[in-house]
């Protein structure tokens, strides 16, 4: 876990003073994740790098994307034959087949990860972003020392270095997933436009909520009220949900799944008619045969008789 002094340098701007104690976390990225596969896309990443200090190498060129983040110190990055300055909290990105140069007289402080898409481990979608991020033109970035992208490797390469956690692996692996989907969000600017401009109705938050309290609770009263006032919403705003994300009123979705409990310990259980209306919340056992008989088109004692030759189990209220 990252420790609270790392959260307090890391918010102060003080966490890359001396790169040299993350060169161990270097090694861990390298050694643990070398391949990274989450939400369609799986990566290959061919190296991590931590380098305190950077001057000088030849112009060349790479089969994969590099990024490169400036901790410290000045320079310039030669891209396609433009000329780019370069200084401390400056992003910038290789492309694949594009020839560059870093340079830089006193020394640069980088980090810096090299990664590609294996085509045929991923999604066409995955595919098609990454042929964007190939012609993206926009390939430094000034200025990144608090953005995402930042504080996600940041806190990789605090993760690295404690290698005594027990999820060790796992959460390097994604918070690398996390960060290279950052480093593409920053370079490509589509990638920030979402294909929804809503979100889906089916993963509203309020009403997971909702419908988790009405499960947990169907042996109680659950009035639309009371629920709205757990929730802190209004009743109007609760009935709404229902309506437009399911497609039926509150009282309609509560009266669906106290029959449908009620199936269930019908089926498996030797529970009495009245000991079942109790259970799922009905007022009498006449009100409840009278509902189950409605919904379900048979009387309880008729549909309990499907499965009289079933082995049961008590059903032990809570």
């Amino acid at each position: 876990m990252v420790s609270p002094e790392s959260v307090r340098l890391l918010g102060k701007g003080e966490f890359w003073l001396d790169l040299n104690k993350y060169l161990s976390g270097k090694t861990a990225l390298n050694n643990y994740i070398q391949h990274i596969k989450q939400n369609g896309a799986s990566f290959q990443t061919h190296y991590w790098g931590v380098m305190p200090k950077h001057y000088n190498n030849d112009l060349h060129k790479h089969s994969f994307f590099e990024v490169c983040y400036v901790t410290e110190g000045e320079g310039t990055y030669i891209d396609n034959n433009c000329t780019y300055s370069l200084q401390k909290n400056t992003l910038f990105l290789s492309r694949p087949e594009v020839i560059h140069q870093i340079k830089s007289e006193k020394g640069l402080s980088l980090l810096y990860v090299a990664f590609q898409l294996i085509e045929s481990e991923s999604s066409e979608s995955w595919i098609r972003i990454m042929e964007i991020a190939k012609q993206c033109t926009e390939i430094i970035l000034y200025d990144k020392s608090e953005t995402e992208t930042v504080l996600l490797w940041k806190a990789l390469l605090i993760q690295a270095t404690k290698h005594e956690n027990v999820f060790f692996e796992e959460m390097l692996s994604n918070i690398a997933y996390s960060l290279i989907v950052s480093i593409l969000q920053d370079f490509v600017a589509d990638l920030n436009k979402s294909d929804h401009k809503n979100v889906p109705e089916q993963y509203s938050v309020l009403l997971t909520q909702a419908q988790l309290y009405i499960n947990d609770n169907l042996s109680n009263s659950l009035k639309l009220t009371e629920i709205a006032k757990h929730l802190h919403i209004s009743s109007r705003h609760l009935s709404r949900i229902f309506v437009s994300e399911l497609g039926v009123s509150f009282s309609k979705y509560v009266q669906d799944e106290r029959i449908k409990k009620a199936t269930i310990l019908l089926k498996k259980t030797d529970l009495s008619l009245k000991e079942i209306s109790e259970e799922t919340g009905f007022m009498s056992v006449h009100y409840f045969t009278r509902v189950f008989t409605s919904t379900m088109q048979t009387s309880p004692g008729r549909f309990r008789s499907l499965f009289v030759d079933r082995k049961t189990t008590t059903y032990a209220s809570k």
